[in-house]
């Protein structure tokens, strides 16, 4: 057994099933944020299991060991100079001692959750030396009330211990294998190498933020909006889960944008009326795109009013269909102009920062841009927030990436559970317009038809208003899954992995995978993928592979196919990739991949431009836009 086994010393973590509600301060919930710098230290051990032996969590960390300063959020890899820390495997411990205000504490009234918004991917939390939650898998939301470890001993500090294993396994998402190697002759003992089918670095750490929230004891716990509209009347479909209490009144309004009441309702479920509504239209798409209301929640339990929570989510109104060859949002066809992305930059690595996010969607917004995918796996909330209030159109990808082999009861389960966890995150974003169960797998294997259907079907099951999709790499002809979505997603990178530097096979070939996907399957398809590495500053004439002129090339020849078949069956084309990323190293990348239309540090690329050029002209010939949107420059 791998001594770097993800469960030689856990449990397996339960599917909390409760609600995940994005933490907002109201006039009965209060906020605290815990990012900053945190004691850091990495269990270079042997084993990567010393913490545990010796029980780190018992004590303040400086007290078992040296440490460092580590911000949070951040990726730990690109923040020092440590080589051995840059590709760390295994365990490695945080923590950090806060204050808690007297009230939080004394309240009976008042409970105390902790959440962690993502840590990759095996997370253990300890509070004052008590292990209070254990979340399998990065890339989502966890947390645990931790009031009453408080009212024990109210003298006691709030120290907070978070242990996080970046191991992958052929049971985690994404998958990955440890891969021992005994030869001593050419390896020092103990060597080991990561082993992944992703085309990304492995960054871990505290990824998002850490906060301490209140909530009264009886509170809401999960709201789930449904949204619809006929003439000029929209609805809203609500229901609210309320713990805490046996006996409640609810009292739902929907306001506007100016803060007037347009619908109130009592109960936990219901359907609001919204008269003369304006519907949430994604950016390009209308004059007034992304439209929000705000819909309040008041829960009052007890008698003569003694307890009272507050939630405010914001809802836009909109509806999204499928036909064989179209793509609906409210009821006009969409095209899918855009980008995929990661969440990817210089030293913070995969870590939050909110300076990054409003540049990305300056960026966006300048080249037209309405849409992305969140490859590859689940983004930040913040960052859906900010495409609810842009109307910028969302692919929601789960962490389904590099799946090959791996076909098992096992592996299925946790997807199902990390499918689980995404819709009950994300149901509610208006942005959120398709789920996407994997990329690119292994689909022609025969166990995975039953993987995909299952995993499909479940999906539905969860938010039947919303199409699924996976995105495949695979031959046509011998996809397992495809039957399953209702949308293609097709991957190529036609002179560039195959043929490459023949520019002139690019139509051709496109032109030969869009008629056979879709004679086959009879279903709209969406170019999910396709680019060419180029090195910034690098020109040639002839174009050459890896030059600027190269990869405007290529996206030239796609574009010429895009425009034959979009008024056809083609309802999307989103570039790989918004900026050049870091990747593992090896000889097929030079510090990273570099297919971005901007660099890392979002300087654009010639490529920038066209795409640039081709969005604005998409969008323009809707003629649904507000005057200025015609003119890109104004921006």
């Amino acid at each position: 057994c791998s001594v770097l086994c993800l469960f030689s010393v856990l449990h397996a973590a339960q599917l909390l099933d409760s609600g995940m509600l994005f933490p907002r301060e109201s006039a009965s919930r209060e906020l605290k944020e815990l990012n900053g710098l945190w004691a850091f230290r990495a269990d270079k051990s042997p084993n990567r299991n010393r913490g545990f032996e010796e029980a780190w969590y018992k004590q303040r960390l400086a007290e078992t060991g040296p440490v460092i300063d580590m911000p949070v959020p951040a990726s730990f890899n690109d923040v020092t100079q440590d080589a051995t820390l840059r590709d760390f495997t295994g365990w490695v411990w945080y923590d950090r001692e806060v204050h808690l205000p007297p009230r939080w504490i004394t309240d009976e009234g008042t409970r105390l959750v902790l959440r962690v918004g993502s840590a990759h991917y095996y997370s253990v939390v300890w509070v004052n030396g008590e292990k209070v939650v254990e979340h399998n898998g990065g890339h989502l939301p966890f947390e645990a009330e931790i009031g009453s470890l408080f009212r024990k001993d109210p003298t006691n500090p709030c120290r907070i211990t978070v242990a996080v294993n970046n191991t992958l396994t052929l049971e985690t998402l994404p998958p990955g294998t440890i891969h021992y190697i005994r030869d001593r002759s050419r390896y020092p003992d103990g060597f080991f190498v990561q082993g992944t089918s992703f085309d990304f670095f492995n960054y871990a750490g505290i990824h998002r933020s850490v906060l301490l929230y209140t909530t009264p004891r009886a509170y809401v716990d999960d709201v789930t909006v449904v949204t619809d509209f006929v003439d000029n009347t929209g609805f809203v479909k609500y229901s609210v889960s309320v713990r805490g209490t046996t006996s409640a009144t609810l009292k739902v309004t929907l306001m506007d944008k100016d803060g007037h009441c347009v619908a109130s309702s009592n109960g936990s479920s219901g359907v609001l009326k919204v008269p003369d509504v304006k519907l949430w239209w994604p950016y390009l798409m209308h004059e007034n795109p992304a439209y929000l209301y705000s819909m309040e929640v008041r829960l009052t339990a007890g008698g003569g009013g003694s307890s009272e929570d507050v939630y405010t989510l914001p809802v836009g109104i909109r509806t999204v269909h499928v036909t064989t060859t179209q793509f609906l949002i409210n009821n006009k066809p969409f095209y899918f102009h855009g980008v995929n992305k990661h969440e990817d930059s210089d030293i913070r690595g995969k870590g939050f920062d909110w300076p990054l996010i409003v540049k990305d969607f300056n960026l966006m917004k300048w080249m037209g841009a309405n849409s992305f995918r969140t490859s590859h796996y689940p983004y930040a909330e913040e960052i859906l927030q900010m495409c609810d209030r842009h109307g910028i159109v969302v692919i929601d990808e789960c962490p389904g990436v590099g799946i090959k082999d791996i076909f098992g009861n096992a592996s299925l389960s946790h997807h199902l559970e990390v499918m689980e966890e995404l819709v009950r995150r994300d149901k509610n974003h208006p942005s959120v317009v398709m789920w996407s169960v994997a990329n690119e797998p292994a689909a022609e294997m025969p166990p995975a038809e039953f993987y995909f259907q299952t995993l499909i079907k479940h999906t539905k099951e969860l938010d039947p208003t919303r199409p699924v999709t996976y995105v495949t790499a695979s031959n046509f002809a011998r996809d397992k899954g495809a039957p399953f979505v209702d949308v293609l997603c097709v991957n190529s990178y036609f002179s560039w992995y195959h043929d490459p530097g023949h520019l002139e096979v690019i139509q051709l070939q496109l032109n030969t995978q869009f008629e056979d996907w879709h004679e086959k399957y009879q279903k709209p398809i969406i170019q999910s993928e396709y680019g060419a590495d180029t090195v910034p500053g690098f020109h040639s004439d002839p174009p050459v592979m890896f030059s600027e002129e190269y990869q405007s090339e290529v996206l030239r020849n796609y574009h010429s196919v895009f425009d034959q078949k979009r008024n056809k069956y083609v309802i999307g084309e989103l570039i790989w990739n918004f900026a050049d990323f870091m990747t593992a190293q090896g000889v097929t990348r030079v510090v990273g991949n570099k297919k971005g239309v901007f660099t890392r540090q979002r300087q654009p690329k010639a490529s920038a431009f066209i795409l640039k050029e081709r969005y604005w002209r998409l969008a323009n010939e809707t003629g649904t836009l507000p005057p200025w949107a015609k003119y890109p420059c104004a921006l």
